[in-house]
């Protein structure tokens, strides 16, 4: 059974991109670039209670999602993990049921571990609704989206003929993986995945893709450059000898970027190491869709908070 959808064939969660069915995908891209053009559905959530259970620090995901309840109407309650009942030890599940008691309809969650917004979603109550906001190194489903339409909006609807290349720390990254998985469902012609060896995964993660450790070769042609950040966090030492030495083979500078089509886009899912993964001139270019990437990512939780609990 898919957790998506509900017996009535309703949206029931929103956990990852790889079970999402196309058709879904597509009609939350047009919900959305519906919102991003300016209508209005002020009262879609009226009267519903929206946590963002937030077991990670975030920015931009908890304030466009707090910021998309909001525009629909909905009540919000903002969980923080380093204040709340679980430096006592309380554990995430009783956390999630003892707000559900409460009477909340929806929950964004981000969390640290891989699989546990899907294990929470499974304990969820009838009319509940539980929407992925990060969890570990696997889904990112609304930044998934967000990418989709920041590119929908440059390049059209048929993604058959772009060449979109994915740079960097692909291996310990959740929205590699959702941009994977909507790319392929919206037909991309080809996907370059670009970065050092011991930062791309042996999973099957790369099916499909055109896989190359030489940065130049990956963007020559491309459409679309989507630069990730080196996620220090979650790596162990020794698989990046310098961040100098990270730049100089994969950083994206205003030299390299000549090497895309003249039209290329350049994305990043933020927070941007600048001097890094990219180049400031690069990041704040007129080829940069990084300020889009945001905008939209109102608009595409909007849609999804809709669909969920409208």
């Amino acid at each position: 059974m898919n957790p998506h959808i509900d017996a009535d064939g309703r949206l029931r969660h929103l956990l990852d991109l790889e079970r999402l069915p196309a058709e879904r995908l597509d009609a939350l891209l047009r919900r959305a670039q519906a919102f991003a053009e300016g209508a209005q559905a002020p009262s879609a959530l009226a009267g519903a209670a929206v946590c963002t259970l937030f077991f990670e620090p975030s920015t931009r995901t908890r304030l466009s999602f707090q910021l998309a309840a909001q525009r629909l109407g909905a009540h919000i309650l903002n969980f923080d993990a380093s204040t709340s009942s679980a430096t006592k030890g309380e554990t995430d599940l009783d956390t999630f049921r003892t707000i559900q008691a409460m009477g909340v309809r929806g929950f964004v969650v981000r969390h640290k571990g891989d699989g546990a917004v899907a294990a929470l979603a499974e304990a969820a109550n009838p009319g509940v609704a539980v929407l992925n906001a990060g969890d570990g190194r696997s889904h990112h489903p609304t930044q998934g989206l967000l990418d989709m339409l920041t590119l929908r909006q440059a390049k059209g609807d048929d993604f058959s003929k772009l060449k979109v290349a994915i740079v960097g720390d692909v291996k310990h990254s959740r929205v590699a993986r959702s941009d994977l998985h909507a790319l392929r469902k919206l037909g991309c012609g080809e996907i370059r995945v670009c970065g050092p060896a011991a930062l791309l995964p042996d999973d099957g993660t790369l099916a499909g893709c055109t896989v190359t450790h030489d940065f130049d070769a990956a963007l020559d042609g491309v459409d679309a450059a989507m630069m990730l950040r080196l996620q220090r966090e979650r790596m162990v030492e020794g698989l990046v000898e310098s961040l100098d030495d990270y730049h100089r083979n994969y950083g994206l500078t205003a030299a390299r970027l000549r090497r895309a089509a003249p039209d290329a886009i350049v994305m990043h899912p933020g927070p941007m190491n600048r001097g890094v993964e990219i180049a400031d001139d690069v990041a704040d270019g007129p080829q940069s869709r990084v300020l889009a990437q945001v905008a939209n990512g109102v608009a595409v939780r909007m849609a999804a908070l809709e669909a969920l609990l409208g």
